[in-house]
């Protein structure tokens, strides 16, 4: 399957990967693979996850508070919405869609 970035959505990845790396040396890497782990997991089971609303679903990242919120399209395209920190507001994403 393709697999893709909303715009806005790879801005929160890159923001988080800062912040955690401002946090601690290495910390932002560590949380960097544990995204693409669940990113990986995703492209090979890309139903796997519950829905949380309409087609998106939410895979929760190990290790750190964030869930990656995705919609499998018409086209077979894993479309990434949001890489989101789960005390946002859960709904923040909807216009991406």
């Amino acid at each position: 399957m393709k697999l893709s970035f909303h715009p806005d959505a790879e801005s929160e990845f890159d923001l988080a990967i800062s912040y955690y790396e401002e946090c601690e040396p290495g910390l932002g890497y560590d949380f960097s693979l544990e995204v693409l782990t669940g990113i990986q997991a995703i492209d090979e089971y890309p139903r796997g996850w519950p829905v949380i609303e309409n087609d998106v679903r939410r895979c929760l990242v190990n290790r750190f508070p964030f869930g990656i919120v995705y919609s499998v399209e018409e086209n077979d395209e894993i479309l990434i919405l949001s890489i989101m920190h789960l005390r946002q507001n859960p709904l923040h994403w909807q216009k991406r869609k």
